[in-house]
Protein backbone atom coordinates (compact mmCIF):
# COMPACT_ATOMS: atom_id res chain seq x y z
CA UNK A 1 0.00 0.00 0.00
CA UNK A 2 1.25 3.75 -0.47
CA UNK A 3 2.14 5.75 2.43
CA UNK A 4 -0.56 8.62 2.14
CA UNK A 5 1.59 11.22 3.66
CA UNK A 6 4.85 10.95 1.04
CA UNK A 7 3.58 10.55 -2.22
CA UNK A 8 3.91 13.42 -3.81
CA UNK A 9 3.99 14.90 -7.32
CA UNK A 10 5.92 18.03 -9.14
CA UNK A 11 3.26 20.13 -7.23
CA UNK A 12 3.91 18.42 -4.15
CA UNK A 13 0.20 17.13 -4.38
CA UNK A 14 -0.46 14.89 -1.04
CA UNK A 15 -2.97 11.56 -1.01
CA UNK A 16 -5.09 13.26 1.44
CA UNK A 17 -5.54 16.59 -0.79
CA UNK A 18 -5.91 14.79 -4.01
CA UNK A 19 -8.56 13.02 -2.43
CA UNK A 20 -10.31 16.30 -1.18
CA UNK A 21 -9.47 18.30 -4.81
CA UNK A 22 -11.81 14.82 -5.96
CA UNK A 23 -14.43 15.87 -3.78
CA UNK A 24 -14.23 19.49 -4.37
CA UNK A 25 -15.61 22.01 -6.98
CA UNK A 26 -12.55 23.09 -8.82
CA UNK A 27 -13.29 20.83 -11.48
CA UNK A 28 -9.67 21.33 -13.50
CA UNK A 29 -8.69 20.24 -9.87
CA UNK A 30 -10.72 17.07 -9.62
CA UNK A 31 -9.67 15.93 -13.33
CA UNK A 32 -6.02 16.35 -12.00
CA UNK A 33 -6.71 14.78 -8.92
CA UNK A 34 -8.21 11.32 -10.25
CA UNK A 35 -5.22 11.13 -12.79
CA UNK A 36 -3.00 11.52 -9.79
CA UNK A 37 -4.27 9.04 -7.96
CA UNK A 38 -3.90 6.72 -10.56
CA UNK A 39 -0.55 7.56 -11.84
CA UNK A 40 0.43 6.73 -8.00
CA UNK A 41 -1.29 3.89 -7.57
CA UNK A 42 -3.08 5.35 -4.65
CA UNK A 43 -4.81 2.54 -3.38
CA UNK A 44 -6.23 3.42 -0.38
CA UNK A 45 -9.96 2.99 0.32
CA UNK A 46 -10.75 6.78 0.45
CA UNK A 47 -9.64 6.89 -2.67
CA UNK A 48 -11.21 4.00 -4.19
CA UNK A 49 -14.63 5.40 -2.71
CA UNK A 50 -14.25 8.88 -4.13
CA UNK A 51 -12.73 7.63 -7.59
CA UNK A 52 -15.77 5.09 -7.75
CA UNK A 53 -18.02 8.50 -7.06
CA UNK A 54 -16.38 10.28 -10.20
CA UNK A 55 -17.69 7.45 -12.63
CA UNK A 56 -21.15 8.68 -11.92
CA UNK A 57 -19.90 12.86 -12.20
CA UNK A 58 -22.59 14.67 -13.96
CA UNK A 59 -20.76 18.13 -13.52
CA UNK A 60 -17.61 17.95 -16.26
CA UNK A 61 -19.00 17.50 -19.05
CA UNK A 62 -17.70 18.55 -22.71
CA UNK A 63 -19.46 20.45 -25.49
CA UNK A 64 -20.36 17.65 -27.42
CA UNK A 65 -21.23 14.99 -24.46
CA UNK A 66 -18.05 13.72 -23.09
CA UNK A 67 -17.24 13.19 -19.60
CA UNK A 68 -13.25 13.61 -18.74
CA UNK A 69 -13.32 13.33 -15.13
CA UNK A 70 -14.86 9.68 -15.78
CA UNK A 71 -12.22 9.12 -18.06
CA UNK A 72 -9.57 9.40 -15.89
CA UNK A 73 -11.45 7.94 -13.37
CA UNK A 74 -12.01 4.88 -14.91
CA UNK A 75 -8.14 4.76 -16.03
CA UNK A 76 -7.14 5.15 -12.39
CA UNK A 77 -9.60 2.36 -11.03
CA UNK A 78 -7.67 -0.42 -13.31
CA UNK A 79 -4.55 0.64 -11.49
CA UNK A 80 -5.26 0.11 -8.41
CA UNK A 81 -6.04 -3.09 -7.99
CA UNK A 82 -8.73 -3.39 -6.02
CA UNK A 83 -11.76 -5.89 -7.25
CA UNK A 84 -15.01 -4.06 -5.76
CA UNK A 85 -14.61 -1.70 -8.49
CA UNK A 86 -15.51 -4.29 -11.06
CA UNK A 87 -19.46 -4.14 -10.98
CA UNK A 88 -18.75 -0.29 -11.43
CA UNK A 89 -16.45 -0.73 -14.40
CA UNK A 90 -18.95 -3.07 -16.34
CA UNK A 91 -21.69 -0.56 -15.73
CA UNK A 92 -19.29 2.05 -17.09
CA UNK A 93 -18.97 0.49 -20.44
CA UNK A 94 -22.51 1.22 -21.04
CA UNK A 95 -22.11 4.76 -20.48
CA UNK A 96 -22.60 7.01 -23.89
CA UNK A 97 -18.76 8.84 -23.59
CA UNK A 98 -16.19 6.74 -26.21
CA UNK A 99 -13.26 7.17 -24.16
CA UNK A 100 -14.76 6.32 -20.95
CA UNK A 101 -15.82 2.95 -21.96
CA UNK A 102 -12.18 2.54 -23.96
CA UNK A 103 -10.78 3.49 -20.03
CA UNK A 104 -13.29 0.78 -18.39
CA UNK A 105 -12.37 -2.07 -21.26
CA UNK A 106 -9.29 -1.13 -20.67
CA UNK A 107 -9.01 -1.19 -16.88
CA UNK A 108 -11.24 -5.06 -16.49
CA UNK A 109 -8.51 -6.14 -19.09
CA UNK A 110 -5.55 -4.84 -15.94
CA UNK A 111 -7.71 -6.48 -13.60
CA UNK A 112 -7.63 -9.66 -15.24
CA UNK A 113 -11.92 -9.74 -14.98
CA UNK A 114 -13.33 -12.29 -17.21
CA UNK A 115 -17.15 -11.71 -15.77
CA UNK A 116 -17.11 -8.44 -18.48
CA UNK A 117 -16.89 -10.82 -21.45
CA UNK A 118 -20.46 -10.85 -22.51
CA UNK A 119 -20.48 -6.99 -22.31
CA UNK A 120 -17.05 -6.61 -24.17
CA UNK A 121 -18.50 -8.88 -26.82
CA UNK A 122 -21.47 -6.74 -27.40
CA UNK A 123 -19.91 -3.60 -27.34
CA UNK A 124 -17.66 -5.59 -30.53
CA UNK A 125 -21.20 -6.13 -32.15
CA UNK A 126 -22.06 -2.53 -31.04
CA UNK A 127 -25.17 -3.46 -29.80
CA UNK A 128 -25.15 -1.28 -26.45
CA UNK A 129 -28.33 1.13 -27.19
CA UNK A 130 -27.08 4.47 -25.90
CA UNK A 131 -23.54 4.74 -26.82
CA UNK A 132 -21.58 7.37 -29.20
CA UNK A 133 -19.25 7.23 -31.60
CA UNK A 134 -15.47 8.82 -31.05
CA UNK A 135 -15.28 12.29 -31.30
CA UNK A 136 -12.17 12.54 -33.30
CA UNK A 137 -11.48 11.15 -37.00
CA UNK A 138 -12.24 8.47 -37.71
CA UNK A 139 -15.24 8.70 -35.25
CA UNK A 140 -15.30 4.64 -34.59
CA UNK A 141 -18.94 3.87 -33.36
CA UNK A 142 -16.46 1.26 -30.51
CA UNK A 143 -13.15 1.04 -29.17
CA UNK A 144 -12.58 -1.39 -30.67
CA UNK A 145 -8.94 -2.01 -30.38
CA UNK A 146 -8.99 -1.98 -26.71
CA UNK A 147 -12.03 -4.36 -26.99
CA UNK A 148 -10.64 -6.72 -28.77
CA UNK A 149 -7.29 -6.74 -26.43
CA UNK A 150 -9.07 -7.27 -23.39
CA UNK A 151 -10.77 -10.33 -24.86
CA UNK A 152 -7.54 -11.49 -26.01
CA UNK A 153 -5.51 -10.82 -22.49
CA UNK A 154 -8.88 -12.51 -20.71
CA UNK A 155 -8.92 -15.42 -22.50
CA UNK A 156 -12.04 -15.27 -24.47
CA UNK A 157 -11.87 -18.28 -27.19
CA UNK A 158 -15.73 -18.09 -27.37
CA UNK A 159 -15.33 -14.94 -29.17
CA UNK A 160 -12.57 -15.90 -31.46
CA UNK A 161 -15.45 -15.34 -34.56
CA UNK A 162 -16.43 -11.86 -33.60
CA UNK A 163 -12.39 -11.24 -33.94
CA UNK A 164 -11.73 -12.77 -36.67
CA UNK A 165 -13.20 -10.11 -39.08
CA UNK A 166 -11.10 -7.35 -37.34
CA UNK A 167 -8.16 -8.94 -39.13
CA UNK A 168 -9.40 -6.79 -42.26
CA UNK A 169 -10.48 -3.86 -40.40
CA UNK A 170 -9.57 -0.08 -42.82
CA UNK A 171 -7.89 0.43 -39.98
CA UNK A 172 -4.54 -0.67 -39.24
CA UNK A 173 -4.23 -0.67 -35.49
CA UNK A 174 -7.41 -2.61 -34.87
CA UNK A 175 -6.02 -5.21 -37.41
CA UNK A 176 -3.00 -5.41 -35.47
CA UNK A 177 -5.37 -5.68 -32.17
CA UNK A 178 -7.09 -8.44 -33.86
CA UNK A 179 -4.24 -9.89 -34.79
CA UNK A 180 -2.93 -9.96 -30.97
CA UNK A 181 -5.77 -11.25 -29.71
CA UNK A 182 -6.04 -13.98 -31.91
CA UNK A 183 -2.67 -14.97 -30.96
CA UNK A 184 -3.66 -15.26 -27.18
CA UNK A 185 -7.06 -17.38 -27.89
CA UNK A 186 -5.42 -19.97 -30.92
CA UNK A 187 -4.38 -22.71 -28.78
CA UNK A 188 -2.71 -24.71 -31.76
CA UNK A 189 1.29 -22.80 -31.31
CA UNK A 190 1.53 -23.05 -34.98
CA UNK A 191 -1.76 -21.01 -35.98
CA UNK A 192 -1.04 -18.77 -33.59
CA UNK A 193 2.47 -17.77 -34.67
CA UNK A 194 0.76 -16.95 -38.15
CA UNK A 195 -0.71 -13.64 -35.96
CA UNK A 196 2.58 -12.91 -34.29
CA UNK A 197 4.34 -13.15 -37.39
CA UNK A 198 1.58 -10.68 -39.07
CA UNK A 199 2.58 -8.26 -36.59
CA UNK A 200 6.11 -8.41 -37.04
CA UNK A 201 5.65 -7.74 -40.82
CA UNK A 202 3.70 -4.74 -39.25
CA UNK A 203 6.90 -3.37 -38.21
CA UNK A 204 7.96 -2.01 -41.54
CA UNK A 205 4.72 -0.02 -41.61
CA UNK A 206 5.78 3.49 -43.20
CA UNK A 207 3.48 5.24 -40.19
CA UNK A 208 6.06 5.74 -36.45
CA UNK A 209 2.58 5.68 -34.78
CA UNK A 210 1.54 2.40 -35.82
CA UNK A 211 5.05 0.83 -36.00
CA UNK A 212 5.12 2.27 -31.62
CA UNK A 213 1.72 0.10 -31.31
CA UNK A 214 3.04 -3.01 -32.79
CA UNK A 215 6.15 -2.94 -30.06
CA UNK A 216 3.10 -2.53 -27.32
CA UNK A 217 1.27 -5.47 -28.79
CA UNK A 218 4.38 -7.54 -29.53
CA UNK A 219 5.25 -7.22 -26.07
CA UNK A 220 2.06 -7.43 -25.07
CA UNK A 221 2.25 -11.46 -25.90
CA UNK A 222 5.82 -11.80 -25.18
CA UNK A 223 6.18 -13.32 -29.31
CA UNK A 224 10.04 -14.10 -29.03
CA UNK A 225 10.68 -14.88 -32.39
CA UNK A 226 10.01 -10.90 -32.99
CA UNK A 227 12.99 -9.77 -30.61
CA UNK A 228 15.63 -9.27 -33.56
CA UNK A 229 13.15 -7.45 -35.36
CA UNK A 230 12.26 -5.40 -32.05
CA UNK A 231 15.35 -4.85 -31.89
CA UNK A 232 16.28 -3.38 -35.85
CA UNK A 233 12.74 -1.64 -35.81
CA UNK A 234 12.62 2.25 -36.90
CA UNK A 235 11.42 3.69 -33.16
CA UNK A 236 12.32 5.14 -30.04
CA UNK A 237 15.03 2.61 -28.24
CA UNK A 238 12.63 3.05 -25.01
CA UNK A 239 10.11 1.44 -26.74
CA UNK A 240 11.88 -1.13 -28.13
CA UNK A 241 13.18 -1.63 -24.30
CA UNK A 242 9.64 -2.17 -22.97
CA UNK A 243 8.93 -4.39 -25.93
CA UNK A 244 11.51 -6.47 -25.80
CA UNK A 245 10.72 -6.54 -21.61
CA UNK A 246 7.10 -7.89 -22.51
CA UNK A 247 9.62 -10.68 -24.15
CA UNK A 248 11.51 -11.87 -22.01
CA UNK A 249 9.06 -11.24 -18.69
CA UNK A 250 6.88 -14.24 -21.05
CA UNK A 251 10.53 -16.52 -21.35
CA UNK A 252 10.97 -15.73 -17.56
CA UNK A 253 7.38 -17.05 -16.72
CA UNK A 254 7.92 -20.04 -18.82
CA UNK A 255 11.31 -21.10 -17.20
CA UNK A 256 10.98 -23.50 -14.04
CA UNK A 257 15.07 -24.19 -13.86
CA UNK A 258 17.32 -21.68 -12.40
CA UNK A 259 19.25 -21.17 -15.95
CA UNK A 260 17.57 -18.79 -18.24
CA UNK A 261 16.26 -20.22 -21.30
CA UNK A 262 18.14 -19.42 -24.57
CA UNK A 263 15.13 -17.15 -25.84
CA UNK A 264 16.03 -15.11 -22.03
CA UNK A 265 19.33 -15.20 -22.94
CA UNK A 266 18.84 -13.63 -26.24
CA UNK A 267 16.53 -11.05 -25.33
CA UNK A 268 18.69 -9.94 -22.44
CA UNK A 269 22.05 -9.26 -25.27
CA UNK A 270 19.56 -7.65 -27.47
CA UNK A 271 18.12 -5.14 -24.56
CA UNK A 272 21.98 -4.21 -23.59
CA UNK A 273 22.55 -3.31 -27.19
CA UNK A 274 20.30 -0.63 -27.26
CA UNK A 275 21.20 0.84 -23.68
Amino acid sequence: MNDESTIQSDSSLTVEQAIANLQGEDLGLRVYAAWWLGRFRVDVPEAIDVLLAALEDQDDRTTVGGYPLRRNAARALGKLGDRRVVPALIQTLECSDFYVREAAAQSLEMLGETSCLTRLIALLDDQVPGTLPATEPPQLVQPFDAILEALGTLGAIDAIPKILPFLNHEIPRIQYAAARAMYQLTPDPHLASHYGDRLVQALSNDDLQLRRTVLADLGAIGYLPAAEAIAQSLAENSLKLISLKGLLEKQLLNTTSLELSDGATKVMALMDDLL
